[in-house]
């Protein structure tokens, strides 16, 4: 069961970084105004981060003999990392980013169980490395956000 649930966690974390391309990808173009430069600079930057994450789990899924979902299993959830359609809302970009790493946070850390359980540390390792990653994104958004409600 464990092995299973191993699957379907490191198919969810590939689908939510491949969501996470996309709406990174559609918020740093359709950003506006001087305070969103930082923003979409930042995102332009983790668009590239986030495809590697799903390049890993693309990888240790084949490892694990599975393929990654295609584009006919996607189905989307980050509702608030839609691009607004007031495209100066730099704050709501800001907070469905967090909202975003805050999932993935979770996502990582139950893979991280579930990999302990199904005795895979090599699913366990990049599990906590990319979770290290999601971490530091936070973060970052954090100090964004908190600029941006001065």
């Amino acid at each position: 069961m464990s092995e299973q649930e191993v699957t379907r966690l490191l198919k969810k974390a590939y689908q939510d970084e491949i969501e996470t391309v996309m709406n990174y990808m559609s918020n740093s173009i359709v950003l506006d105004g001087v305070r969103a430069e930082e923003i979409k600079e930042s995102l332009q930057t983790d668009i590239q981060e986030e495809l590697g994450h799903a390049e890993q789990l693309g990888e240790r899924l084949k490892q694990l003999d599975e393929a990654p979902p295609g584009s006919g299993e996607f189905e989307a959830a980050q509702h608030s990392l839609q691009p607004p359609e007031d495209t100066t809302d730099v704050l709501a970009v800001i907070e469905g980013v967090l909202d975003a790493e805050n999932g993935a946070i979770e996502t990582y850390r139950n893979l991280i169980k579930a990999a302990e359980k199904a005795d895979d540390p090599v699913t366990e390792d990049l599990a906590v490395t990319l979770l290290a990653d999601e971490e530091a994104h936070r973060t970052e958004f954090r100090g964004y956000r908190k600029e941006y409600k001065k």
